[in-house]
């Protein structure tokens, strides 16, 4: 009976080191953390570059929306800031 016991645990602590290996060599975890690291400090390195892009994108669109304002505001004849330019078009 306490042979059995033994058998079956010593069998059960086995087989989890068995499981346990192969899920350490199917996903390993230490590469993972390893590459996650990585592309953790590349985001780091490159934070103020993306930062420059995105700060021309805004001044562009920004200037943009200036422009297509500007151009309302000469074209409507009932704004307070039209131009001389009347909309021809109504």
């Amino acid at each position: 009976m306490l042979r059995d016991t033994l058998e079956m645990n010593i069998k059960r602590i086995i087989d989890f080191l068995i499981y346990s290996k192969n899920f350490l060599i199917r996903k390993n975890p230490l590469k993972a953390m390893a590459n996650s690291f990585v592309e953790g400090l590349k985001d780091f390195l490159t934070m103020n570059k993306k930062r420059k892009m995105a700060m021309y994108r805004l001044n562009y669109h920004r200037h943009q929306l200036q422009k297509m304002e500007q151009l309302i505001a000469e074209n409507n004849q009932h704004a307070f800031l039209k131009g001389n330019n009347l909309n021809q078009t109504r």
